[in-house]
């Protein structure tokens, strides 16, 4: 794996690497971690990497790892950069014939999209675009739930996503992440619903396998001064009929990381949050709730 992003002060990139190394089959070789050489150049010695390999610019990385022999060059490479250097770092990788993992959202704009669509779809390569909440092992057995058809008919659809951590002004002190997240040049033109309302929307259609159809949303700016929401609600429509209501908010003070989703059909029920991440809860009615619990062998 090469990475183009994540170094010092970042906070996506550590989880990208932490997540790549858990089952032991996937190795950082190369990267370019920063936009100023120093800075890339000592990450990549924190990191262990052969010098020759942490590059000052991505151009140059997909340059140099694509002129190695193909057992020593990099397989993919993991983008984990401000949402403004999404797309051209994933286009160069592209077309120079690898694989790409992109932390989420997909490109700045939907023009960037739809011809990024079109690179992948001419190249034949892979592009991931990551939704980390998907990955956990009672997400997964809530999808499976619903796709058995123990909750029946999908009626209800709730999904929250309350973080706290922008309830002041932060902007204006030294905190890179609130810095560029909450900059329209930097973050495009979402900011709460952007950066985790995308991740509650991704969890509700994940979860559900429905689509939604139809929207109608709230969107506000809760701190003065700031650029970009901060919070909002959503209601929604999906493609079977049924509704639900999403909330996020980056305002809501003392709040961590509580994403939350509860279904609801008519046989049944099913709720799971980030802060029990082991345990999902289906409710029946007349009969007591179930508590499925993660459980892995020693």
């Amino acid at each position: 794996m090469g990475m183009i992003g994540g170094g010092p002060g970042a906070f996506i990139g550590a989880v990208h690497r932490t997540a790549a190394a858990m089952d032991g089959l996937i190795e950082l070789v190369c990267g370019t971690f920063s936009s100023q050489a120093a800075n890339s150049k000592k990450m990549g010695e924190g990191l262990g990497l052969s010098p020759a390999r942490v590059y000052e610019t991505f151009e140059h990385m997909v340059e140099k790892e694509a002129a190695l022999p193909e057992n020593e060059r990099m397989d993919f490479v993991s983008i984990v950069t401000p949402n403004h250097l999404h797309f051209a770092p994933a286009k160069l990788a592209l077309e120079a014939g690898f694989d790409v993992v992109m932390d989420k959202p997909m490109t700045f704009n939907l023009d960037q999209a739809k011809e990024l669509k079109s690179i992948v779809e001419k190249t034949g390569k892979y592009f991931c675009l990551t939704h980390t909440y998907s990955g956990y092992p009672m997400i997964k057995e809530a999808k499976e739930q619903v796709q058995k058809g123990a909750l029946g008919k999908i009626r209800k659809v709730f999904v929250s996503y309350p973080q706290g951590w922008l309830s002041s002004f932060l902007e204006n002190t030294d905190q890179k992440q609130a810095a560029w997240r909450t900059d329209p040049s930097r973050s495009g033109i979402a900011g709460a619903m952007g950066d985790i309302g995308t991740h509650a929307f991704n969890i509700a259609e994940y979860v559900t396998a429905l689509e939604v159809t139809a929207i109608c949303a709230q969107i506000n700016i809760v701190v003065e001064g700031r650029k970009l929401d901060d919070d909002g609600a959503v209601f929604l429509q999906f493609n079977n009929g049924a509704t639900g209501l999403l909330l996020a908010s980056q305002v809501l003070t003392g709040e961590e990381n509580t994403l939350t989703i509860k279904v609801y059909g008519d046989k049944g029920g099913l709720e799971w949050t980030h802060a029990d991440a082991n345990s999902l809860l289906l409710k029946w009615p007349g009969d007591p709730a179930q508590i499925f619990e993660r459980y892995s062998k020693t």
